[in-house]
């Protein structure tokens, strides 16, 4: 099979997975859901800043307890499996994949029961949506190749948070401030900067990905 057909293939199976136990769905919507009626009941109202940051951290949580697990729930008897069957390229591109539509769909329904739960505050909604889109596919791509290396690692839990701190803070300001740009309503070209950095940091990931997980697959 083709790169392409391996793709296909890997996440098709992550899907039918997925639909059957729905474990990462229920999952993150009650987590989703239960924070935010948490803080509600604890702020009631908050001004723009707690607004944006709030909806931040909640999402930063959700992609962890989605995402964490890409590689640390595989049994070894399935990644001998893949190993025979699909190149190291094509698995890590169709996790990257799956994950990224899992945290788009979830940003989506976080988004929109947040704006609901909270009053929305945004000035430039599709900005922020952008951002949030920005946001989810940033989570996917760093978490994914960290939980593919922290699960070489007997104490995995520990390596991920370890990993995932120095990489994923740079990353959040940028994201913040993206999206602090759209709650206060300034002229998108003020964004592209952000926007411009965002997608090169992402795509850096997915080269680095590529390059470095045919070593770890190998071990």
């Amino acid at each position: 099979m083709n790169l392409y057909t391996q793709i296909k293939f890997l996440l098709k199976k992550e899907i039918l997975l997925e639909w059957r136990s729905k474990y990462a769905l229920n999952g993150i919507l009650l987590y989703v859901i239960s924070t935010v009626f948490v803080c509600y009941l604890s702020f009631k109202t908050t001004p723009p800043l707690v607004w944006n940051a709030l909806f931040w951290i909640i999402l930063l949580f959700a992609s962890i307890n989605a995402i964490a697990k890409s590689f640390m729930q595989e049994s070894k008897g399935r990644l001998l499996y893949y190993y025979q069957i699909a190149s190291p390229q094509a698995i890590i591109l169709a996790k990257i994949v799956y994950n990224i539509l899992l945290m788009i769909l979830m940003a989506t329904i976080a988004l929109g029961f947040y704006s609901i739960v909270f009053e929305n505050q945004v000035g430039d909604i599709w900005l922020y949506f952008i951002a949030v889109l920005i946001g989810a596919i940033s989570f996917s791509t760093i978490f994914t190749m960290i939980s593919a290396i922290a699960s070489k690692a007997n104490n995995n839990n520990t390596l991920m948070a370890i990993l995932s701190f120095p990489v994923i803070i740079p990353l959040l300001m940028l994201i913040i401030k993206l999206s602090k740009n759209a709650m206060d309503g300034l002229d998108r070209s003020v964004s592209i900067d952000e926007i411009a950095v965002l997608g090169g940091i992402n795509l850096i990931v997915i080269v680095i990905s590529l390059l470095l997980f045919p070593y770890l697959w190998r071990d």
